[in-house]
């Protein structure tokens, strides 16, 4: 009884195992045939989404009883 359940674990683990690789090659091959005007369009992106997250950071931080302890960490640092 261990066994199938030692054999059952092997499969599902081998499975999940596939279906990422599998996820990941499409992924990867549907990127390849971009343009460049794609790519540009895509770091364009990236660097959007990168600046909103900053904002995002400093607005919790900012938030948080007049935002003392953000500016103390921001002196802090430097």
């Amino acid at each position: 009884m261990k066994m199938v359940y030692l054999l059952l674990a092997a499969t599902a683990v081998v499975s999940i195992g596939t279906a990422a690789v599998t996820v990941l090659v499409r992924r990867q091959r549907h990127r390849t045939d971009s343009s460049a005007e794609g790519r540009r369009i895509e770091a364009t992106a990236t660097n959007g989404i990168r600046d909103a997250r900053r904002q995002a950071h400093a607005y919790q931080y900012f938030n948080d009883g007049g935002g003392i302890s953000a500016l103390r960490d921001r002196d802090s640092r430097t």
